[in-house]
């Protein structure tokens, strides 16, 4: 089967409009959730624990990583809230697995403790960092069907762990890929790979394109695709291309694309460089 670009679209002016209304609902979606109290754009430091004690500006307690796992250690009159109950003195998380976390409440703030990239991390989460509080969204290109297109989903034997770069230098991310998908992109027939999306049988892909740099972010975009029809067939909605948290702050680990999901075109849809990062 060869992939063509999708001519299925709004073709009329109230098809439009509700194309226009759903891709606008979705764009809400997404700044809520990257302005939430203790969302991304809350994140106030990255700080990558040891096996010798270390506090931070803003957090409490003298914090630490070895064999068992993470520890803090809080002064007299600290105190943290982790799963609904009040914690002093000495406590351990355990071992966090690579991509997990726990968060702990101290006072308005979260304390996100997580592991990534095969070391333990601390980033407090505070809603009146003015990242956020600043925060106006993000722009976009407009909404156009055009860039919605078909694609063919062709699933691996056994899905292939695969290394990627990470937004923090050093770091990298090892991710089992279940597939690819190709697709035909302003008359080129390209492919992509293609990793778990959140929800069962979705998927989800890293790229940059010829925009990369210029109008949106330079490292990395990503795109949710549904899961495929019994035959395969995949919707790629790059109306949707959505900047993962490294496009906002420094402090985010996020993953870049596999080398062969460099895309050579210019893709003209989706959310374009944040404010916060062409200034």
């Amino acid at each position: 089967m060869t992939v063509q670009d999708s001519a299925a679209g709004p073709a009329d002016g109230a098809a439009l409009a509700a194309f226009t209304a759903e891709w606008e609902a979705w764009h809400r979606r997404q700044q809520a959730a990257l302005a939430d109290a203790h969302g991304f754009l809350a994140i106030t430091g990255q700080h990558w624990l040891t096996a010798d004690p270390q506090r931070f500006p803003d957090a409490p307690g003298a914090w630490s990583t070895g064999e068992h796992g993470v520890t803090v250690v809080l002064d007299d009159g600290e105190e943290l809230v982790v799963d609904g109950t009040a914690v002093r003195g000495r406590h351990s998380f355990g071992v966090i697995p690579e991509r997990g976390g726990v968060n702990a409440v101290w006072q308005d703030a979260v304390i996100e403790v997580a592991r990534r990239g095969g070391q333990d991390l601390v980033r407090p989460r505070h809603p009146g960092h003015p990242l956020r509080t600043s925060f106006s969204g993000t722009p976009a290109y407009a909404p156009d069907p055009r860039w919605v297109l078909t694609g063919r989903y062709t699933p691996f034997a056994e899905p292939q762990p695969t290394t990627v770069g990470a937004a923090v230098e050093g770091l990298e991310h090892v991710y089992d890929a279940p597939g690819r998908i190709e697709f035909t992109l302003g008359g080129r027939e390209v492919g992509v790979t293609a990793f778990n999306g959140g929800s069962p049988g979705s998927l989800l892909v890293l790229f940059t394109d010829a925009t990369s740099g210029l109008t949106t972010y330079a490292a990395v975009r990503s795109l949710r695709v549904e899961a495929p029809d019994p035959d395969g067939r995949v919707v790629l909605d790059f109306n949707r291309a959505a900047n993962l948290p490294c496009a906002y702050t420094a402090f985010a680990t996020c993953p870049l694309p596999p080398a062969g999901n460099r895309l050579p075109v210019a893709i003209e849809a989706g959310e374009k460089i944040p404010h916060e990062r062409a200034a």
